[in-house]
């Protein structure tokens, strides 16, 4: 099994079981909302968590694993809005990231000791310490990996991701992924590259690694 070095996270001031943690630039601890961070005792472990940046093919692959094995996808950004009945741009502009970030982690905790789940995670997600915490206890994280060149021609023509409106191009996109880059490999269980390959050969992988 492939494991990826932990981010050293300093102990807060406060009661860490109440209190919901974000890794800032630094690897320095920012506290935000509430999370319970706990490890429960016979905890179900059988959910597949997909992170990666934009366009890493996420939502692809959990409809792969959906279709092909039986899975229930979840997309994250999806039901959110469902819930919110407002898209995610609207919710950037009306409450902030901040608002949207606590909500992650609030459908992080409703799908919880759920069985036979496939969760398309935003591309934020792992950066809440707290939303590791949830995944890790409740199923496998994995870590979907693409170039910056390859992000960018899948999200080219897309308007409904509000960090890249206004900055759709190369450069930014892979000083991004650059920045979240430690962070994702510090959540993941496994790291599985998406370029130029199918979804079925991603999800036969995955599939595989989490078999081991």
């Amino acid at each position: 099994m492939v494991k990826f070095r932990r981010l050293t996270i300093k102990k807060a001031l406060a009661d860490p079981g109440s209190l919901c943690y974000t890794w800032c630039d630094a690897a320095d601890l920012y506290v935000s909302g509430s999370c319970l961070n706990r490890q429960e005792e016979g905890a179900v472990k059988d959910t597949i968590f997909l992170i990666g940046f934009m366009g890493a093919g996420k939502s692809t692959v959990a409809k792969c694993l959906e279709e092909q094995y039986g899975r229930s996808a979840v997309e994250m950004d999806q039901r959110i809005e469902e819930q919110e009945k407002r898209t995610i741009s609207r919710i950037f502009e009306e409450d902030g990231e901040a608002y949207f970030r606590e909500r992650e982690t609030q459908l992080l905790e409703e799908l919880e000791g759920q069985t036979g789940l496939v969760v398309s995670c935003g591309g934020g997600v792992p950066l809440r310490a707290c939303n590791v915490n949830i995944m890790r206890r409740s199923g496998w994280v994995i870590f979907l990996t693409a170039t910056p060149e390859t992000i960018y021609e899948r999200v080219k023509n897309s308007h409904h991701r509000p960090l890249l409106e206004n900055h759709m191009n190369l450069p930014f996109i892979a000083a991004m992924l650059e920045k979240r880059r430690e962070r994702y490999e510090a959540a993941a269980d496994y790291l599985i590259s998406t370029d130029e390959r199918s979804a079925e050969e991603i999800c036969r992988e995955i599939l595989q690694r989490i078999e081991e």
